[in-house]
């Protein structure tokens, strides 16, 4: 387990959160660039020291052990093979630094290279591997050293869509069977959702928000968490299934009291060129700020007493006419908002 307060100090910046991971557990940290995600990466290996605070690793210090000789592996963005070196003996230089003799390094290299699916690129220097291949031969360098806990930073960023699709499913699987605690840093929600067993959102250096991706997604806390799970957000104050917002009032499925949070999908707001028939719990007048594709839906970004997002088809765009600065009415089931104690 790895646990600890990390403070890292700079100019106009400052890291203060806490952090813990079970063995076995994968965390993922979160959050918008230079929220201090990967501050916290280079603080637990040892590359950038802290301010104040504290590592502990399985009960010891770490904090105060030099890089060289924590057991961490990391896998960096850009990877950072060594160019004149083969994947062979790029997996070996790990065991190599630990004291392990040159041909049971080798040996060690080569299993870990089948374990990651290359067996027969032993020979291969860098600038022969795809993108894929370069990952895979990076994460054996750092498995192969038999870490306590394993740093990746952005592992897939630079794979194209397909390579990162199939690379994400093979180091789910490698996570999975690694023993100790990892940390990984990304942007991609999907990363985050598919590896991770918990997620730490950090904005401005301090954590906002964790917990299982699911619950994260569910009910996010801050504008950065509800824009990447796809969610319009807003704070409000409940009284009972209705919550009061800047100037609108919106019904809620769950009842609570106080502060709140509102949060309903793009996809459960419907748009009409005239005032619906019927009762719809949520209903208010807006104007079109924006019309963009997203997937395969388009996305309208609505102006007025409730800014918000809304999903619809193409054939719904050109039916209804929808432009920048028409004006619409939004509904929204009471069913699908939900309200959550702020």
């Amino acid at each position: 387990m790895i646990s600890g307060r990390l403070v890292v100090e700079r100019p106009r910046f400052r890291l203060d959160l806490e952090l813990e991971v079970a063995a076995g557990e994968v965390v993922a940290l979160l959050g918008p660039n230079g929220a201090g995600k990967t501050t916290v990466l280079r603080a637990l290996a040892g590359l950038l020291p802290l301010s104040a605070g504290h590592i502990r690793l399985d009960g010891e210090p770490l904090h105060t052990t030099p890089a060289e000789r924590r057991p961490v592996g990391m896998v960096f963005q850009d990877y950072l093979l060594f160019p004149h070196l083969s994947a062979l003996d790029n997996v070996a230089f790990g065991p190599r630094c630990h004291g392990v003799p040159k041909r049971r390094a080798r040996e060690l290299a080569g299993e870990w290279l089948e374990r990651v699916g290359l067996a027969g690129h032993e020979r291969a220097r860098p600038h022969e591997l795809s993108g894929g291949q370069a990952q895979r031969v990076a994460l054996a360098r750092a498995l192969a050293v038999r870490p306590r806990l394993l740093l990746l930073d952005e592992p897939l960023a630079a794979l194209d869509a397909h390579t990162r699709l199939e690379v994400r499913a093979a180091l789910h699987r490698h996570l999975g069977d690694f023993d100790g605690a990892a940390v990984l840093v990304t942007h991609d929600p999907l990363d985050a959702m598919v590896l991770a067993d918990r997620l730490v959102v950090v904005e401005d250096g301090a954590v906002v928000q964790e917990g299982a991706p699911s619950a994260v997604a569910r009910r996010p806390r801050t504008d950065y968490v509800a824009r990447l799970v796809g969610l319009n957000l807003y704070r409000g104050v409940a009284d009972g299934h209705a919550v009061r917002l800047d100037g609108v009032t919106l019904n809620a499925a769950e009842s609570q009291t106080g502060p709140v949070f509102v949060a309903f999908p793009p996809t459960a707001v419907a748009l009409y060129r005239t005032r619906p028939d019927g009762t719809p719990r949520n209903l208010w007048e807006a104007v079109i700020g924006g019309v963009e594709r997203h997937g395969d839906h388009v996305r309208v970004l609505l102006t007025g007493p409730v800014e918000a997002s809304a999903d619809v088809t193409a054939a719904a765009v050109a039916e209804l006419g929808l432009r920048p600065g028409a004006r619409v009415w939004a509904a929204l089931k009471a069913t699908e908002t939900h309200a959550y104690p702020a």
